[in-house]
């Protein structure tokens, strides 16, 4: 029996159908390629501001350590050079407090923005 007749009626279809199916799965591996570097990105900026966390806090207490002790020989007494030195690092937490959200939101929203959507 020849070709029916219906097979290439129904074949432009069918192909749409595969070529359709074939568009999707392109562009949910894009979607997978792009939210992987996205994270990728997200983690290592993540993991260098957590080392550098780590640095600045060694670097601050080792200063504020130097601090009470030149205080405290100045004064008479290491522990009033201890309540001098929390006392600034007291003023400089309230700063930062303050400062928060410009500090903080107005820098990560860009940044996170700028790395999930390219456009």
């Amino acid at each position: 029996m020849p070709d029916d007749p219906m097979s290439e009626f129904t074949k432009p279809v069918e192909e749409l159908g595969r070529r359709t199916r074939e568009y999707v799965d392109l562009r949910i591996d894009d979607l997978k390629l792009r939210a992987v570097k996205g994270l990728s990105m997200s983690l290592g900026k993540l993991l260098l501001a957590l080392l550098f966390l780590t640095v600045i806090s060694i670097v601050l207490l080792a200063l504020a350590f130097g601090g009470v002790l030149l205080l405290g020989n100045a004064v008479g007494s290491y522990a009033m050079g201890a309540f001098l030195v929390a006392g600034f690092f007291a003023i400089v937490l309230l700063a930062l407090f303050l400062l928060r959200k410009r500090l903080f939101r107005d820098t990560f929203v860009p940044l996170f923005v700028k790395l999930f959507f390219d456009d």
